[in-house]
């Protein structure tokens, strides 16, 4: 018996060896390790461990100096300059003050009609209303001038992104070739945070209007471009067979049957360029935008709140009005007008424009064109008071809990110091063998030569360790933005009553520019990293919240009630069945959640977040090309990295699915 079971032993051992050998996941760390196991001792003999060493590195700091330099000194005597760049900046300043002109001519009670007329004649009686009573409290706040230079400068920076981004959209939704060409620069420009745009636009057109709308355009053409392509190269197949059998041209198959059956992702390009470019407006008030951002900015200079909340409230109305208006106006389509819009068989959009002129002219003659002194509210005041009280009681020294300042100092010492000196204490390449393992597992071998290429180029730019700080900054702010925002998510999820009371508080969230969210965590957490995390935390949670509850309603019903039928719990059917399920979308929420967390942990950078953050910073307020070029490069790889490894490719995230 002893000998049978000897025998036998093995014999059951196989299948689960076998099994092991052909476990994907085990395979590739497998293969991973016999790589390091030869490529390590080299490494290590050749350069040693610890931090990047510096023979790897190439200073780039005496070429960009010169090519800054060459700039400056020829920005007003070269050709390429005057009658290139200085024609674009010209048209650009002109444009804006035409707008703005005419807003002013318009005067506050024109574009409040005009405002509520549109979003009338759009999405119905209430978002007029709401439209109406946002650009009334524009006014009231004391606000109604910036709010017109920000709505002249984002009608010009919007109505060029989409031009630009439907060009790109168009080139790349109908060749392969051009799409295959454009998508890694349309990726690179999404994980590039909005700061790092600023520097080399301020180079070529110095500070002013011109370099914020060029800015702004750069950053909110690519989902105008993404989206537009998708829809060209989404369009039903049928359809397009169908009108070429009828011998339709490649121009009327364009014009007549793939650009209708993309309007709504067009209209959801517009919508998405429209929130980028309003919260792009607002960070290029560093580089002279003016308008509310400029408002928000000098009172985040001073820590003064009240100032900062009352040009902070109109451009999260702004938001919430545009995004609400264009996203009303995707719906709409192929949907029949209601009664009430249809102005007994006229052109309702030729009567709005009546009305609003009548308006205007009203308000003119009157002598109102200006908003009167006399109709402002002031909250800065009361709301200073409010944050005094909060400094003086909450801010530190609250009984058992500790104060605000407390919480910051404890998570930085106790979370953020560690994680912070333990990446840095890392071999240098064992941060690279980390990496290649994540984005592997999480994809192929090419999204992990990406990435370990991106982690590299980090180490070559010589900004190892303020890069490595930043990626701790990122890390801490994405893992406690995906605690609270899975279970905020999960608890949406499963009750409607709770996502009904989350969603007005994540719409106004979700449409508030990055730049706002500096304003409540300086005064209630000071300066440092910390509040950096803290903003990136709030700005990135209504993605992942949302993300998070999609995902699991979407869950097939039949796994649900199968589940349910088998007498299973309601605990047991969210981790073995909802969860499992809707892997690929928590991974979209995770991916999201860093995208998101990394492009304010950056602007932290204002408030004391240090590393690649201040040096953006540092470089754009000194001029330092070199500085602010190289710190921007290394955001753009450590994005590009943070990106790979956590984005499924296509392939596993069906098999997970």
């Amino acid at each position: 018996m002893g000998a049978a079971s000897t025998v036998t032993a093995p014999a059951a051992d196989t299948p689960r060896f076998g099994a092991l050998l052909r476990n994907r996941a085990l395979g590739k760390l497998v293969v991973l390790a016999v790589i390091a196991a030869v490529l390590v001792p080299i490494v290590n003999a050749r350069w040693s461990s610890g931090s990047w060493p510096h023979a790897l590195t190439v200073d780039l700091t005496g070429p960009l100096s010169r090519t800054s330099d060459w700039i400056i000194n020829n920005r007003d005597t070269h050709p390429l300059f005057l009658y290139f760049f200085g024609y674009i900046s010209n048209a650009v300043v002109i444009c804006v003050r035409a707008v703005y002109l005419v807003l002013l001519a318009a005067g506050w009670a024109g574009v409040t009609a005009a405002a509520a007329l549109v979003a009338w004649r759009v999405a119905g009686v209430k978002l007029a209303a709401a439209a109406g009573v946002a650009f009334l409290a524009c006014g009231l706040l004391g606000m109604w001038v910036p709010t017109m230079q920000t709505l002249a400068l984002m009608i010009v920076a919007v109505l060029a992104s989409v031009v630009l981004g439907a060009i790109l959209g168009l080139a790349a939704g109908l060749s392969d070739r051009t799409n295959r060409a454009l998508r890694p620069v349309l990726d690179t420009m999404q994980v590039l945070p909005a700061f790092a745009y600023l520097l080399p636009v301020v180079l070529v057109f110095g500070i002013g209007v011109p370099a914020a709308v060029l800015a702004t355009v750069v950053y909110a053409a690519p989902p105008m471009a993404r989206l537009t392509a998708l829809g060209l190269r989404g369009a039903d197949g049928g359809v397009m067979e169908a009108v070429a059998s009828l011998g339709a041209t490649a121009r009327q198959r364009l014009l007549t049957a793939r650009l209708p059956l993309a309007r709504k992702q067009l209209l959801l390009g517009l919508n998405q360029t429209i929130m980028m470019a309003l919260s792009m407006a607002v960070i290029a008030s560093v580089i002279g935008a003016g308008g509310l951002g400029d408002r928000v900015y000098q009172a985040l200079a001073s820590v003064d709140v009240g100032a900062a909340l009352a040009a902070g409230i109109p451009i999260v109305l702004l938001a919430v009005i545009l995004d609400r208006t264009t996203a009303a106006a995707g719906e709409r389509l192929g949907a029949a007008e209601p009664d009430g819009r249809r102005l007994n068989g006229l052109n309702g959009w030729a009567v709005a424009a009546a009305l609003t002129l009548a308006v205007a002219l009203a308000a003119r003659f009157a002598g109102r064109v200006d908003w009167p002194g006399s109709w402002l509210v002031n909250i800065a005041d009361p709301v200073d008071k409010a944050v005094d009280w909060m400094t003086n009681h909450l801010y530190t020294g609250v009984p058992v809990i500790g104060g605000t300042a407390d919480w910051a100092g404890h998570f930085t010492t106790w979370v953020l110091d560690p994680l912070r000196d333990g990446l840095q204490g890392m071999p240098w390449w064992s941060v690279l063998l980390v990496v290649a393992a994540l984005a592997w597992l999480i994809g192929t071998w090419r999204t992990a030569l990406t990435a370990v290429l991106a982690m590299a180029a980090i180490g070559v730019l010589g900004v190892w360790n303020p890069s490595l700080d930043t990626l701790s900054q990122v890390l801490a702010a994405v893992a406690v933005t995906l605690v609270i925002g899975f279970a905020v998510g999960i608890g949406a999820a499963r009750s409607e009553r709770v996502e009904r009371l989350l969603r007005p508080v994540l719409d106004v969230c979700q449409t508030m520019p990055q730049f706002v969210y500096l304003i409540p965590v300086v005064a209630l957490f000071g300066v440092g990293r910390a509040p950096a995390i803290a903003a990136a935390v709030v700005y990135a949670l209504p993605a992942v919240i949302r993300i998070t509850t999609q995902g699991l309603r979407e869950v097939d019903s039949a796994a649900m009630e199968s589940a349910r039928s088998m007498g299973a719990t309601s605990g047991q059917q969210l981790r073995q069945v909802q969860l499992p399920l809707a892997r690929p979308a928590l991974l979209l929420a995770v991916n999201q959640g860093v995208v998101l967390v990394l492009a304010v942990v950056i602007i932290g950078g204002l408030v004391g977040g240090g590393a690649l953050g201040y040096n953006v910073v540092f470089g754009l307020a000194q001029g330092d090309l070199a500085t602010g070029l190289v710190a921007g490069a290394a955001i753009v790889c450590l994005g590009l990295m943070l990106d790979r490894v956590t984005q499924p490719t296509e392939r596993r995230a069906k098999k997970g699915a």
